[in-house]
């Protein structure tokens, strides 16, 4: 009875901002978007996800037996220990049920070379990281989704330097560890047969962007290269086609294509950026797409998030609406610059390690133990399941003209590969905005509003339903509340559907 009288409550409450906004919107300024349905810009080579590690722990570290040491704090990131057990199988449903309902697209899965080898030629199929990543990728092969398969680090002693941690050591051997890398890809595609890897990243954030802690050398000789010819032969040697995809640097490096002679090894390029993107920025990713796109190699966002709005230990503010209102910036301008796909960090995470980055709470911080019952952390899971329950995978970025400054209003309309429409809007303002959006070329038919914002998720009973509906051909008026996130689009989803992936 109580969740019927929410649904009543939400449905007048929308009624009554339906009201107001018809009535308003004649007598105030209305900003008219245009929106070209014929003029594609570009097309996307993938779509949008997070982050999913399959890391269950690193520690204890030992670092009294290395001169050059892991730093104690947050060793790996927050790329560990966000998932439960594996024995805990309700939690596992509704954590791979999360994952469909955002319809997430394109997921970096991340392991270490540890997960499956952590003795020298003794291949472990069966260890607890191993099994995980095989749920993963078989929810990702029910559900057309496609893996950008990172490994982090090696984190094994057998082939760390001397007097190294090998969390962060480079492989001494590279023989060995391009040699494990592409036993592991062997073993994935023909033993298990899994056809939804479709890029392979080898290590995590390398020195070369403007911070890398993952290739340590120490007093020794070498250079990360030397691994990507090393791992790019020993695939071409066994007829592996998987992309490698690389250099994976951070944060937001600038471009400068001297620097990247490696690249003849990659078949994609992907880095990361954690300031949030600033026109500056923008202009930063547009060169890396233009170069990778002119190379016909595709150009990957595979880590983004706001770093500048906190973060570390248990802060919250990366689980805020404000980073969603952010991360949604940055997703635009990586459009608008011609990325092809985004990955956010990150999916799950125990929020107590680098901060509270997860969409789903799969952990309880206070009792230091995992929930039985996964649920939203609101804010986040729909800020950013505002854009990703509705981008197709592989959609094409159509040109768009938006009469206002980035500062108040972005606006990025996207069509899917079956012809399918959608709009997304970002009010960055603290005001409501009027807008219309208008189409020319190929007119849409029925289109459908969606809309979040801090004040409506935190509505009682609020759920991701549609507002209103637009007839076919039908320039869309709407009103976009004060620092929300707005979808029109053609596809019609209630909140108990899965997100779309293609």
């Amino acid at each position: 009875m109580k969740k019927v009288q929410q649904r009543i409550f939400l449905a007048f409450t929308c009624c009554i901002f339906l009201f107001i906004t018809s009535c308003t919107m004649k007598n105030t300024e209305i900003v008219k978007i245009n929106v070209n349905t014929s003029e594609e810009m570009y097309q996307m080579k993938g779509g949008m996800g997070a982050s999913w590690h399959v890391i269950r722990d690193v520690f204890p570290l030992n670092n009294e037996k290395y001169k050059i040491q892991v730093r104690e704090v947050a060793p790996l990131g927050s790329a560990h220990g966000g998932n439960p057990p594996l024995s805990k199988t309700g939690a596992w449903e509704q954590i791979k049920n999360h994952a469909s309902w955002l319809g997430m697209n394109f997921i970096r899965l991340e392991i270490l070379q540890r997960s499956y080898l952590p003795e020298r030629g003794r291949y472990d199929w069966d260890s607890e990281e191993m099994l995980a990543l095989y749920t993963i990728l078989d929810w990702a092969e029910e559900n057309g989704v496609d893996i950008f398969l990172q490994q982090m680090a090696i984190n094994v002693e057998w082939n760390a330097y001397p007097g190294i941690h090998p969390l962060i050591s480079a492989p001494k051997d590279l023989d060995a560890y391009a040699e494990a890398i592409a036993t592991l890809l062997e073993f994935l595609t023909i033993e298990k047969g899994y056809s939804c890897i479709k890029y392979f990243c080898m290590t995590n954030e390398p020195p070369g962007g403007t911070w890398g802690y993952w290739w340590e050398y120490g007093e020794n000789e070498g250079k990360i290269e030397d691994a990507w010819a090393r791992l790019k032969k020993e695939f071409d040697q066994r007829g592996i086609t998987i992309p490698i995809s690389g250099p994976d640097w951070t944060d937001l490096p600038p471009f400068n294509e001297e620097r990247l002679t490696f690249a003849k090894y990659f078949g994609a390029i992907d880095i990361h950026s954690y300031q949030g993107v600033s026109a500056e920025g923008e202009e930063t990713l547009r060169q890396w797409a233009n170069w990778a796109h002119k190379q016909g190699k595709p150009f990957f966002l595979t880590e983004y998030g706001n770093m500048s709005l906190g973060w570390g230990t248990n802060d919250p503010n990366q689980k805020s609406f404000e980073a969603a209102l952010s991360n949604a910036s940055d997703v635009m301008r990586g459009m608008r610059a011609g990325v092809d796909a985004f990955n956010r960090w990150s999916f799950t995470n125990r929020g107590d390690l680098d901060g509270q980055w997860q969409l789903i709470a799969t952990f309880d911080r206070a009792k230091k133990r995992y929930r039985n019952e996964v649920m939203p952390e609101p804010e986040a899971y729909y800020g950013f399941g505002i854009i990703s329950r509705f981008l197709s995978k592989y959609s094409s970025v159509l040109k768009t003209e938006v009469p206002a400054p980035d500062s108040v209003l972005m606006c990025n309309a996207l069509k899917s590969p079956g012809g399918v429409l959608s709009v997304f809007l970002l009010n960055k303002s603290g005001k409501p905005i009027h807008v219309e959006v208008r189409f020319s070329g190929n007119i849409p038919g029925e289109m459908h509003l969606y809309q979040v914002s801090k004040e409506i998720i935190h509505t009682p009973g609020f759920e991701l339903n549609k507002v209103k509906s637009y007839g076919e051909g039908e320039h869309c008026a709407l009103l976009l509340p004060p620092r929300s996130i707005s979808v029109i689009t053609q596809h019609s989803l209630d909140n108990r559907d899965k997100g779309i992936v293609f």
